[in-house]
């Protein structure tokens, strides 16, 4: 008997929520499948980089009474932050002629990191062979779809009972280079997907912390807010980059010094995004 897959990803908090706030934690998957170790042109341990290095360690020591979703597959077997459409690369991807029928390449698939990432570990081509459609189908039908399916739902639950639900989707960032780097990248799509309020408010959050900050530059965010987000139904979305040298070691592999203080302000981040939504179902009532 072939043993059922291990679940790819974790979904943390009461069934009936008790926050209005949603965290998203899609790029944190460490559990590489005996499947795609056979397929790779590279050793795992090369791929860590794709992966956003621990960053589930800042979430779960954050987490509060929020519902959270967390990756367990790694991003290098299908990224949840990838549209399973328009991101399918015909060079690693059998099936993407089909799909993709119509449309031009995506940005992400002409850099190599689709919904299932080509470049990885140095290699141009990750792959040992192209996969087939159904194997990619396979991976959205058993891991992209289901966490998506789960986002969606804990968003609809608390918008729900509290009017208005708002979606943390928190990510990690190698070092940027050039004068005076930002440290933290908040993304709202270019304010498509959260009140500006409120991204001036987390802002303002991070700048109080004493880190230099972008917003929408070079991470405006990704599928997960496009497909999730929606502002005028009182569900807010914001993407979180955080620099990785902020809380790993001297390598950038492991947990650091710096991890509490990492897991401080994103529990700040939280508590804000609670105030927000709870501040306007009060503001509602009151009218």
């Amino acid at each position: 008997m072939i043993p059922a897959p291990s679940p790819s990803f974790r979904r943390i908090g009461p069934a009936d929520p008790v926050s209005p706030v949603v965290v998203s934690v899609p790029h944190a998957g460490r559990d590489y499948p005996p499947a795609m170790q056979a397929l790779l042109t590279v050793p795992v341990a090369r791929l860590t980089a794709l992966e956003d290095r621990h960053i589930d360690a800042v979430a779960l020591g954050a987490l509060g009474q929020e519902t959270m979703l967390v990756a367990m597959r790694p991003r290098g077997w299908i990224d949840l932050n990838r549209s399973p459409l328009r991101d399918r690369d015909p060079q690693v991807d059998a099936g993407a002629e089909l799909r993709i029928a119509g449309l031009s390449a995506s940005d992400k698939v002409r850099s190599g990191i689709g919904l299932i990432p080509r470049r990885g570990g140095g290699a141009e081509n990750m792959w040992r062979r192209k996969l087939t459609g159904a194997e990619v189908a396979e991976r959205i039908d058993r891991d992209h779809a289901p966490y998506h399916a789960a986002v969606a739902a804990a968003l609809a639950a608390a918008q729900a009972r509290f009017g208005v639900a708002v979606l943390l989707d928190l990510h990690s960032m190698p070092p940027l280079v050039g004068l005076d780097p930002a440290r933290i990248v908040l993304g709202d799509r270019y304010g498509r997907t959260a009140a500006g309020r409120l991204t001036d408010m987390v802002a303002a959050v991070v700048r109080n912390h004493g880190l230099p900050l972008a917003i929408n530059h070079p991470y405006a965010g990704g599928h997960i807010l496009s497909e999730h987000a929606r502002p005028r139904a009182n569900i807010h979305a914001l993407q979180m980059e955080i620099d990785r040298s902020l809380y790993l070691d001297a390598a950038l592999d492991r947990p650091g010094q710096g991890l509490d203080d990492m897991v401080a302000l994103v529990r700040a981040v939280l508590d804000l995004m609670v105030d927000f939504a709870l501040d306007g179902t009060r503001r509602i009532a009151a009218e």
